[in-house]
Order: C-alpha cells, then structure tokens, then sequence
C-alpha cells in the first residue's frame, strides 16, 4: 500500500532534487491528490445510472464517492438545477499512493493497443489530466455485473510549479508515458 510512498522519500526526491538543483527539501513537487470524474448524461432520464456510477467508483477507489448536481438548469439538454449528472471521487494520502500504483501497473496494461499515455496532457501548472474509455480495465470491475461501458476523467494535481517538473515526478513514480 505505502510502497510508492517509501519509494517517493527514498528514490525519487533525491533524484528530483539533484536534477533540478533545489535549495530546500520543501521545494520538491509531490502528488498533492488524484480526482477520477465521471460524467453521466443519461443520468437524467434514468436515476438509477448514478447508483451504478457510485457503485464502480467505490469499487475502483475504495472510497465513497459524491454526486454531482447540476448548478443550472439547461432547457436545451433537458437537465434542472439539482438534478444528479455525475460523480467523483477525490484520493490522498495512502490512497492515493495505492490507486496510482494499482492505475499505472495493473489498469493501464490491459488497454487495448497500449503504448502509453500522452506525455504532453498538462495543464501548464504541473497538473497531469486524462481520460479513460471503459472503467473494465480495473480488476476490481466485473465485466459481466456491469450495465453500460462508461468512461472516467482521471486527474493528478501535483505541488509542481512546471510541466517538466511534474513530468518528471510521474516518469520517476512509474508513469507509463509514450515515446
């Protein structure tokens, strides 16, 4: 559980300190937290899709996630203020550390046609943000309980002030990037 933990202090801020030559041990980024995000517009014809949302998202992160309500009431896609449209789930601490773990090692690896992820999909801020198509590449999801293939919006806020700060932590933490 702790294990990318350990190998944060131990392997990889040494390294990031000597690479981009800080003065402090405070300056080196950490993942600050991991948001999955998941977007249903079927939600507002059919309720019961949220509870199966929660369900998976429980299931993935080993956390209760939240219901999103819509702030405003849209005529042209039929949603109102208050109705139930999605549910996220936001991870830290050891959490956190295990869900990257199991997401880069386990998860990831059984995409179809995998050859890594966008190395360039940071938001300028040292924020990696990405999508996933199907939640069945967790091993927690059972394939044949499963009522719709739904996809999720998986974000990593690190403390890094760059892009290439933040890059390089999640290369080190064992982020599969693509070449």
């Amino acid at each position: 559980m702790a294990r990318l933990k350990d190998y944060y202090t131990g392997q990889v801020a040494p390294q990031l300190m000597k690479k981009f030559s800080y003065k402090s041990v405070m300056q080196i980024p950490k993942i600050e937290k991991i948001i999955l995000n998941v977007g249903a517009g079927e939600a507002r014809d059919n309720s019961k899709v949220i509870d199966s949302i929660l369900l998976d998202l429980a299931k993935i992160t080993g956390q209760k996630p939240v219901a999103c309500v819509a702030r405003k009431s849209v005529a042209n896609f039929k949603v109102r203020e208050g109705m139930k449209i999605g549910a996220k789930v936001t991870l830290r601490a050891d959490k956190m550390y295990e869900f990257l773990d199991r997401f880069f090692n386990l998860a990831l690896p059984r995409v179809r046609d995998f050859r890594g992820i966008n190395p360039d999909a940071f938001d300028g801020r040292g924020n990696y943000n990405m999508g996933i198509k199907e939640q069945l590449i967790f091993p927690e999801i059972d394939y044949d309980k499963i009522d719709k293939i739904r996809g999720m919006d998986i974000c990593i806020a690190t403390t890094a002030s760059t892009d290439e700060e933040a890059r390089e932590l999640l290369r080190l933490m064992g982020a599969p990037f693509a070449k």
